[in-house]
């Protein structure tokens, strides 16, 4: 997509500037983790069984592990090395577990870690169409994002979508050792997966709150093991837990700053939840359809 400064009402071009090494590319990102993609760092060149993964990360909204790679080059194959990163780690949990004790202000313990949602992301400047149609699954645990640098200082990621996957990658596993002995025990989760446990007439109350966050700009889904994140520019916005008869909806705003003159949500802050921010309903109707919206907005143009 084309960049343009607005100058007195013309446009002027802005030209992409490209990387002139990976590391470039791998220390931008580095340094920028949590803002860009709110992971916690752990380690820079992590070496393990002739591996050398570029960076490891710890998202602590899923308590998984993130193996981040960087290439300049096209001529690499996302499935075959992804997932042998994936089978790496899974067969050498404790080593992963090491890295982030010694190199982070926290302690993990085997249990504290959900090894289902761990994936791999590979960061490039572009990927090819045969790389783009290689992730074309509706549970590959693996992303693709291009990172552009432009001339006035700049930079922009953006993720390479799958809209519309319907096949799975368990299609193709029984040919492929590492991708079945992963895909036994990594997940990635659906909407259809969290919504499998809400009677219809819940189905049918997120389906319309989805459908009205989805007018927002600039809003993905994400789903994962415990809810259905929204997201605008990597931040959680809202989040929905779907139960059987009820829906518990986590607003992404921290105590004091939500405008909520109803008081209809309540402070959880300081308790266990599913979901970010320290606000939540807990609805089983759309009697406040609405006015709950216009809480969810609060966090959205927050973001």
């Amino acid at each position: 997509m084309a960049l343009f400064e607005i100058n007195k009402d013309k446009l002027n071009y802005i030209k992409e500037e490209k990387f002139k090494l990976e590391k470039d590319i791998q220390k931008l990102t580095e340094d920028n983790l949590s803002m860009v993609f709110g992971l916690d760092f752990i380690k820079s060149e992590f070496s393990l069984n002739k591996f050398r993964i570029d960076s490891l990360a710890f998202d602590k909204k899923l308590n998984s592990f993130v193996i981040i790679e960087y290439k300049r080059d096209k001529n690499f194959s996302v499935i075959d090395q992804g997932y042998a990163y994936l089978a790496l780690m899974l067969n050498n949990k404790a080593d992963f577990i090491l890295e982030y004790n010694e190199n982070t202000k926290h302690t993990l313990k085997r249990n504290d870690v959900d090894w289902s949602q761990s994936r791999v992301m590979f960061i490039s400047p572009s990927f090819t169409t045969y790389q783009r149609e290689a992730i074309n699954f509706k549970d590959l645990p693996i992303e693709l994002w291009e990172i552009k640098k432009y001339i006035n200082q700049t930079a922009s990621y953006g993720q390479i979508q799958t809209d519309g996957a319907e096949e799975s990658i368990k299609t193709i596993s029984k040919e492929n050792d590492t991708i079945n002995t992963v895909s036994k025990e990594i997940k990635v989760y659906t909407e259809d997966d969290t919504l499998s446990k809400a009677n219809d007439e819940i189905k049918e109350l997120y389906e319309k709150f989805k459908v009205s966050i989805l007018n927002f700009d600039n809003i993905e889904i994400k789903p994962n093991k415990f809810y259905i994140s929204f997201i605008k520019n990597s931040a959680n916005v809202t989040d929905f837990e779907i139960l059987s008869k009820s829906i518990k909806i986590t607003i992404n705003l921290g105590q004091g700053i939500l405008n909520d003159p109803k008081e209809i949500t309540r402070d959880v802050s300081n308790i266990g939840k599913m979901g970010n921010g320290d606000y939540q309903i807990k609805i089983t109707n759309d009697n406040d359809f609405e006015y709950i919206l216009s809480l969810i907005k609060q966090s959205y143009i927050f973001k």
